[in-house]
């Protein structure tokens, strides 16, 4: 269970918008709280004795009103939902009538919050909340569906449960500190049992990248010498004339990046400063603009100018997704080779190729995405580390209990099974209103 203060649980009943702001055919106005079936009756004149109403209100609207009995609801308290016409004056004056029947509006996020502190989800469920809202494309819908549905904080809860059985076996160890021949808890089980935490703790870790390119775009860096159509290539992608496009040699001087959605996928696209050797210090500061970008990049397109006196291949472009395509087809094409005219926007070959290349960053399992997850699973890591070297030394029960404890405490940060007002805080806060 989460360890959470009575303090945290706020009694008041609250309500929100739950349909984004604006006209429309219907709106959702949501009120959760002890008093939330109370007042609506008050507002609607009537019991509420069936889950779904049909409500005329007198100089407002005909409300169809569906009401949950807690703990069956979203929040795990009373919830009503009032289905009302999508004027923003009716949504306004029903939000003001309930307002003053004694309930109050909402925070940021806090219908999610009281869902969290009613034991409802999970901290790591929570999250996903706003990331399904969020998501852009298909990718990031299911990263964020599959943490919703508990697939991996129901896996690092089972093994937070295992691991805090041996830790009280050990911690049980000390109050026998006379009998140093006893020993409650089982080391070669704990041993393996570390090993396969570390081994899923490092599973998770490294899908940290595919999460974060899910989420935020894969990477792409647009490289290649002056003049061979890169700035050209970028405007051509996002269809609008983002990049300056010029004759001469060393125009593009920093990096421009945009993001665009190719079936299903986002990509982040960066533009950079064409590699040759200059004399020029702006110019030679933004070719190491692109160099960083090159590292930086999980695909690298490296365009190359077929009409140039010495085009070059990939032999100085290092990285595990390198793109080799030649430019300019409409003047000349490559045979056998990946050939595009950016200029005439026939890039649809490269399109497909950067697909392809994207595959392996589809969800497969289990993936996180999230920057605060990843930080506290390199602390789990870390000290999961420590327990596996205390093994090996055969550190007494005492010192091996201080590192299982910090490793429980991490994985605990993740679910919300240890955490602070403060955290949630920062995290609800990110949430729209109404959610």
């Amino acid at each position: 269970m989460c360890h959470i203060s009575t303090e945290m649980i706020d009694t008041d009943t609250i309500i929100a918008l739950s349909t984004p702001y604006g006209c429309g055919a219907i709106a959702v106005v949501r009120m959760s709280g002890p008093q939330a079936i109370t007042f609506a009756e008050q507002l609607c004149g009537r019991t509420l004795n069936r889950q779904v109403h049909y409500c005329p209100i007198a100089h407002l609207d005909d409300l169809v009103v569906i009401s949950y009995r807690a703990p069956h609801s979203f929040t795990g308290e009373d919830v009503v939902e009032f289905n009302c016409h999508g004027s923003i004056y009716i949504q306004q004056e029903l939000q003001r009538r309930l307002i003053a029947l004694g309930a109050r509006p909402a925070r940021a996020g806090e219908f999610t919050q009281r869902a969290f502190l009613n034991g409802k989800m999970d901290l790591m469920q929570a999250e996903a909340v706003a990331d399904i809202i969020a998501a852009q494309t298909q990718a990031e819908a299911q990263l964020a569906l599959t943490q919703l549905r508990g697939g991996i904080s129901g896996e690092l809860t089972q093994l937070r449960e295992r691991l805090l059985k041996l830790t009280s076996l050990l911690e049980l160890e000390l109050d026998f500190a006379d009998h140093e021949d006893l020993e409650f808890a089982d080391r070669s089980q704990l041993h393996q049992l570390a090993d396969e935490i570390e081994g899923k703790l490092v599973q998770l870790t490294d899908s940290f990248q595919t999460g974060n390119a899910i989420k935020n775009g894969i990477p792409v860096a647009i490289v290649g010498q002056t003049n061979a159509g890169k700035s050209t290539l970028l405007n051509a992608l996002v269809g609008e004339e983002r990049a300056i496009v010029s004759d001469v040699h060393g125009t593009t001087r920093d990096t421009i990046e945009e993001t665009l959605v190719i079936n299903g996928i986002l990509f982040r696209f960066i533009d950079t400063a064409g590699l040759r050797a200059t004399d020029d210090v702006v110019e030679n500061m933004g070719i190491e603009r692109s160099r960083q970008a090159i590292r930086k990049a999980q695909i690298i397109v490296y365009l190359i100018d077929p009409t140039s006196d010495s085009p070059s291949g990939t032999e100085d472009i290092e990285g595990e997704h390198v793109i080799k395509v030649y430019s300019k087809a409409d003047i000349k094409t490559m045979e056998g080779e990946l050939c595009i005219s950016a200029k005439l926007g026939e890039i649809e070959p490269l399109k497909s190729r950067l697909v392809a290349e994207a595959g392996d960053l589809q969800v497969n399992g289990a993936v996180i995405s999230s920057i605060r997850h990843y930080e506290a699973l390199m602390k789990a890591l870390s000290a999961i580390r420590q327990v596996q070297a205390g093994l090996q030394q055969g550190l007494s029960g005492e010192l091996l209990s201080e590192d299982l404890q910090d490793c429980l405490n991490a994985l605990g940060e993740i679910t919300g099974q240890i955490t602070s007002q403060e955290v949630l805080n920062n995290i609800f806060s990110k949430f729209c209103i109404g959610k």
